[in-house]
């Protein structure tokens, strides 16, 4: 993930209208201590010592997006009760738009409050409707969609099954946003995926995409069988499931599929961690970036979201800070080619697509960079071979290379496209490419395929090749010549 990118990405954010529909309610914290016994009960006595009152279900979401920076509004329905005032106020309070928020006299303000003591949840207590919307507010909240719905970038459906997403409503809302081109991203619950039909993606997590699609899901395969059921029954063109320590796994109707690590983090809390990534999702693929890559982003902040405790969001600040951290230093990116197998084989078990490259990058310059950068967006990680001084010398010549094996393997190492250099002393890479089976096999397009060394090899195990063209008038040898006509000149 370049940081850059994704840089640019928050700094843009604030362009980016998004309209999250949902079930709204309040999350409720009692924070204390319990050292005693009830004497009246066999349970322990908390002591309230802080309370905390969030927005929670579709008002997480927003609060999310409000803090990547985004434009928000938010429409749904709450009761006319003092819960309902208050989720308003907060929502005014944050600057977020509730110009969709209708209420309905006798409806239940969903609350849920959670008694915390020494970071342990003692008990939750739910009040709450779960009716589904009476006819004539299900058609108000309709009529408001297919007028608004042209004034957004994305649409967020947040479902907690409440009784706000009706089938209407979806349907409504599903429609109107295809009918203008607009990603619409679902947080899906029940058992029934049908009715979020025609959605762009869905982002149900391991047990939610279990009870979907009736697949109990263990290993690789049958996780493929459980989304494949999903995709052909909701007729959906993406769909991103979550798994917890595992990562996330996103299928496309076109058959590929990206398995995402997980980003290591100590987990206190899984609360609202699915808010975080229907927002990041969405504030992505609204920002530019494709789905792929707007994964990576949200496995990344829902690793920071489940580090905090309770429903919380996560900063562009703490995201960036996070990307900052994985740019490693150059040292600890030099590995010798033993190490560098086995850390390649875990990050392969991992799902994730190597990418590989060699040469003697003798002096580097804007065209080795360029290459490079190209080269790491093919896969989750690029592997440099770099040829030995020795190699050097026996493909270009006795007074080459002008800069020694180690000073370029520690200018390589620097580069955030990179990820791993490994020296080898052979005149081509076929053994260091035989020891590390990249998945992708790169090279410059002054190559033709056939004349690329290892793509046999590479192609035998499903594999493949991939041309870069080079920027034009930038090598090495136009530098030298050109330092040496300087420099004679002068004399």
């Amino acid at each position: 993930m370049d940081r850059k990118t994704i840089e640019s990405l928050f700094a843009r954010a604030g362009n980016l209208r998004c309209l999250v529909v949902g079930d709204l309610m309040l999350d409720e914290y009692l924070w204390g201590k319990a050292e005693r016994i009830s004497p009246e009960a066999p349970v322990q006595v908390v002591d309230v010592l802080r309370e905390d009152l969030r927005l929670g279900g579709a008002g997480n979401v927003a609060n999310n997006l409000l803090a990547l920076g985004c434009q928000v509004t938010v429409a749904s329905v709450i009761g006319e009760d003092e819960n309902g005032w208050a989720l308003l106020k907060a929502f005014n309070r944050q600057m977020i738009d509730t110009s969709g928020v209708l209420q309905e006299p006798g409806r239940r303000t969903g609350r849920k409050t959670r008694v915390i003591a020494a970071n342990q949840q003692i008990v939750r207590i739910d009040r709450e409707s779960r009716e589904p919307l009476p006819p004539p507010l299900e058609q108000q909240l309709c009529d408001w969609l297919q007028g608004q719905l042209a004034g957004f970038d994305v649409v967020l459906l947040s479902d907690y099954l409440k009784g706000v997403l009706t089938p209407a409503v979806l349907n409504t809302v599903i429609t109107t946003a295809k009918q203008r081109n607009l990603p619409v991203l679902v947080d899906p619950k029940g058992s029934d995926y049908r009715k979020y039909r025609g959605a762009t993606c869905l982002t149900p997590n391991r047990k939610e995409a279990e009870t979907a699609s009736g697949v109990p899901i263990r290993d690789n395969e049958s996780l493929r069988q459980a989304a494949d059921t999903l995709m052909a029954s909701v007729e959906l063109d993406n769909l991103l499931i979550t798994r917890s320590e595992e990562g996330m796994s996103l299928f496309s109707g076109n058959g590929e599929t990206v398995h995402i690590p997980t980003v290591a983090h100590e987990v206190f809390d899984v609360t609202g961690a699915g808010d975080t990534v229907l927002a990041v999702l969405a504030c992505g693929v609204a920002g530019g970036l494709g789905l792929a890559e707007a994964a990576r982003l949200a496995n990344l902040a829902a690793g920071i979201a489940v580090a905090k405790l309770g429903t919380s969001v996560v900063t562009p600040a703490e995201i960036i800070d996070a990307i900052t951290l994985a740019h490693r230093d150059s040292d600890s990116k030099i590995k010798n080619r033993d190490v560098l197998a086995a850390i390649i084989t875990r990050e392969q078990h991992k799902g994730r697509q190597v990418v590989f490259t060699n040469g003697c990058f003798d002096l580097l310059h804007a065209g080795h960079v360029k290459y490079l950068q190209a080269a790491r967006r093919l896969g989750d990680l690029l592997i440099l071979g770099l040829n030995s001084d020795a190699s050097v010398r026996r493909l270009k010549g006795p007074k080459r290379p002008l800069i020694n094996e180690e000073e370029r393997g520690h200018i390589l190492a620097a580069l955030d496209c990179i990820d791993y250099v490994c020296l080898f002393d052979e005149d081509t890479p076929l053994e260091l490419i035989t020891a590390l089976k990249p998945q992708v096999l790169v090279k410059g397009s002054d190559y033709t395929a056939d004349n690329v060394v290892g793509k046999d090899l590479v192609e035998s195990y499903g594999g493949r090749v991939e041309l870069i063209p080079f920027v034009d008038g930038k090598s090495t040898t136009n530098i030298i010549e050109k330092v040496l006509e300087r420099y004679s000149a002068d004399e």
